[in-house]
């Protein structure tokens, strides 16, 4: 039980950097590696904030709008500069890994006995059940505090996908898709589709961001190189989505984007539980990735091939 939870919290806590990733490379079509650097400037700012006696709730807000300080300037450097996308993405990621140090002092910053966002949540379980530490769920003594972190994280989620949805349904959501869709058409009506581009990275920036901070606060540390390969995780997720519950509106995009990295976490945590050396965790990933993109095609290749070929004779 104590896996389902972990996994279920760390797929929704990621969940929020597929969002994320969602806005920049499936509705602008931006290939945008700062993400690797933003997630860590989540974690890294978030978790010097709460070090220094910041509130976990203040801290997460000032991490998600430094991400999407670090997006606004990866769209400007394209926009402004006409610098390629993947450069310029680079040219931010790249800074970020010097900043992050800057910004942690160290590599590595713990978070023992701090204070995190499921701080409140925990309080009021622990009434609940007269100060036991442990819930019994289905039978499984399951320790307060993840129960505690998977009911705040799932709260968040679901608030970020209800509004994320809905804005994604306004005038300005709707040119903001249509800016990656027919960008020519965005200019004919008069809108300036550089600035829809700074405003997505910015946005998506900010969500990554905000993964970054709640994952920080999770594990219980920050470190710079948590980040890297988290790109290939939130396009994989993205993908696994997608073939789960199709694209045939937001909010079913959205939802199949959480969905896709909950059950991409828990793949990856049934496989470490199985002997997975976590020194290969990469390199299921990249698996993982392989298959989820050429998957579609074998199927559609093979469907065409024999449901085709009867429909023809």
């Amino acid at each position: 039980m104590n896996l389902i939870i972990g996994a279920f919290t760390m797929g929704l806590i990621l969940s929020l950097l597929s969002l994320g990733m969602l806005i920049s490379f499936r509705m602008i079509k931006f290939t945008d590696i700062t993400v690797d650097g933003s997630i860590t400037l989540g974690a890294a700012l978030s978790a010097v904030l709460i070090m220094a006696g910041w509130s976990p709730w203040m801290a997460t807000l000032m991490a998600f709008s430094a991400g999407a300080v670090a997006g606004m300037i990866t769209g400007i450097l394209h926009t402004r500069f006409k610098i390629q996308e993947i450069l310029a993405g680079i040219l931010v990621m790249t800074a970020l890994y010097s900043i992050n140090l800057r910004i942690m002092g160290r590599s590595n910053i713990p978070l023992l006995d701090t204070e995190t966002v499921s701080g409140g949540t925990e309080n009021l379980l622990l009434k609940f059940t007269g100060g036991a530490t442990k819930m019994s769920l289905f039978g499984w003594p399951v320790p307060l505090t993840d129960i505690a972190v998977f009911i705040t994280i799932t709260i968040i989620c679901v608030i970020t996908g209800i509004l994320l949805n809905r804005f994604l349904k306004t005038h300005f959501g709707t040119v903001l898709r249509a800016t990656g869709n027919n960008p020519q058409m965005v200019r004919a009506q008069g809108v300036n589709n550089n600035t829809m581009v700074v405003f997505s990275l910015a946005l998506s920036n900010g969500l990554v961001a905000l993964s970054g901070a709640l994952l920080a606060q999770y594990q219980g540390f920050a470190d710079v190189q948590m980040g890297i390969g988290m790109m290939v995780w939130g396009l994989a997720s993205i993908i696994i989505g997608e073939a789960l519950v199709g694209k045939s509106s937001i909010g079913i995009t959205i939802t199949g984007a959480i969905l896709g990295t909950i059950l991409f976490r828990l793949l990856i945590a049934i496989a470490l539980r199985w002997g997975l050396n976590p020194n290969d965790l990469k390199l299921v990933t990249a698996v993982f990735v392989f298959l989820a993109l050429v998957a579609p095609y074998m199927f559609k290749s093979l469907s065409s091939k024999f449901f085709g070929g009867s429909r023809h004779a």
